[in-house]
């Protein structure tokens, strides 16, 4: 009887070492030995130049764009101990978090009888990595440390990367903001931002190179910033002031109408936070909203978590170009909008949690494609205000179950000399979630349940006037 092969030896492991601008002399002996002894050195062009000759592992700058190249820098040096450089805390908007999606795409594209697949054998350097983070204190601790803010009730945002209209939702009055920036020109773009928005009071710090000898902090107010571009290793302190006349806006659904562009395709504001009620939106959802008018749906969607995510199908261009730019306003400038004519538009889409019709209803198949789509557990809510769209609601009720509402919104306006009652258009309302039973493959629903369009169905006829 031959004798069992030995064991693979397991994988080196993938080190990302956070670093700050203080530094070598900043780190801890473990993140040092881990540099001294890596084969390659992965990092910014900055964070390099701040490691000793001692460390003699090759030195690999990032390429732009970043996250595309990390599949095939791994597999260049597959094989060799390979240290990772990071800025602060590595899974704090780092490259700690881009790693472990990258790293875990690859094991779950892995075949079975692979290496590093189910078979037991050998991880393939690709697929194998295991990854070791060696975290440095953050540019937020740092910042929060200098200002005597608690970290736990300081909002952050980020703008690396990211559009400056993503701060415009963390703005309240009395609020206290941290924005990592993405170069020395973010200070003055913020500060326009915050004096276009009603926030032009706000007190504004630039605290630069936190923990390192050229540390220094800049202050003024978004009103009258003026100061030139510092550093580009910075992070913006906000203590938020709202401008007196500065609309107020909740952070729950049912915005002022005022808060919309329109053109009289709106669903309304009563009507909308019933509506998003219905949808319950949760962290990491995806909607799809159908006929989407002004986007008013999927925005307060979108604001009711920041890792929420939403598709608006609007067939009219101009509409479309105008919900592009009710969320950015707003605050959620991520809202993906797809031109187009639901169903053919739906087709290749990303399989939603949540679908709203409110435009379209009588196109042929809409609801079927809308329905074939959801997984289980998804919830569909579609409005109308027509006796043909409720003749097909009513049917839906009847065949899916769920809850058919009518929903009718009076408002107090003046009579000569008295105060009577305008009541709009009533909204009849049908939501359901899919049973597990009536569940079919998502993935395959998105792409081939929707029949080609048919022109006709206008998607004003859901809308409230």
């Amino acid at each position: 009887m031959s004798p069992a092969p030995p064991a693979p030896a397991a994988p080196e492991p993938l080190s990302v070492v956070g670093i700050g601008a203080d530094g070598w002399d900043g780190l801890p002996a473990a993140s040092r030995r881990a540099l001294c002894a890596a084969e390659v050195l992965i990092g910014g062009a900055r964070q390099l130049a701040l490691l000793p000759a001692e460390c003699t592992g090759e030195r690999v700058p990032w390429p732009s764009p970043l996250r595309p190249a990390v599949p095939g820098l791994l597999a260049a040096y597959a094989g060799r101990r390979i240290c990772v450089l990071a800025s602060g805390d590595p899974m704090f908007y780092g490259i700690g978090r881009t790693l472990t999606e990258v790293l875990a795409e690859q094991a779950e594209g892995a075949p079975p009888d692979a290496p590093g697949g189910p078979s037991g054998e050998a991880p393939a350097p690709a697929a194998g990595h295991r990854l070791r983070i060696l975290p440095h204190p953050s540019a937020v601790s740092y910042a929060c440390a200098r200002l005597g803010w608690p970290v736990e009730d300081t909002e952050v945002v980020t703008l690396v990367g990211r559009p400056a209209e993503n701060l415009l939702r963390a703005l309240y009055d009395g609020r206290r903001v941290l924005v990592l920036s993405a170069g020395a020109h973010t200070p003055a773009e913020v500060a326009a931002l915050l004096r276009t928005h009603g926030f032009g009071p706000t007190r504004m710090r630039v605290l630069e190179q936190l923990g390192g000898a050229r540390e220094r902090t800049a202050e003024g107010v978004a009103a009258d910033w003026d100061l030139p571009p510092g550093d580009a290793l910075n992070v913006l302190a906000l203590d938020c002031v709202r401008a007196p006349g500065t609309p107020h806006l909740s952070t729950v659904p049912g915005l002022p109408d005022a808060a919309y562009e329109h053109d009289g395709q709106l669903t309304k504001r009563h009507v909308r936070a019933a509506t998003l009620a219905a949808l319950a939106p949760a962290p990491g959802e995806l909607l799809w909203d159908i006929g989407g008018g002004s986007g008013s749906i999927a925005v307060e969607w979108l604001r009711a978590h920041r890792s929420c995510r939403a598709v608006s199908v609007e067939r009219d261009p101009v509409r479309a170009e105008r919900i592009g730019r009710n969320a950015r306003t707003l605050g959620v400038p991520g809202l993906r909008v797809v031109t187009g004519s639901a169903p053919a538009a739906l087709e290749g889409l990303p399989v939603p949690d949540a679908v709203f019709i409110g435009g379209g209803l009588t196109a042929p198949g809409l609801l079927d494609a809308c329905w074939a789509a959801l997984p289980a557990g998804g919830r569909l809510v579609a409005n109308t205000v027509t006796l043909e769209s409720e003749a097909l609601l009513a049917e839906r009720h009847r065949r899916h179950g769920g809850e058919l509402v009518r929903l009718a919104v009076s408002h107090a306006v003046p009579v000569g000399g008295f105060t009577g009652w305008r009541q709009a258009m009533p909204v009849t309302q049908w939501s359901a979630v899919k049973p597990p039973a009536d569940s079919r493959s998502a993935s395959s629903a998105s792409s081939s349940a929707a029949p080609p369009a048919s022109p006709g169905p206008s998607s004003q006829e859901n809308r409230q006037p």
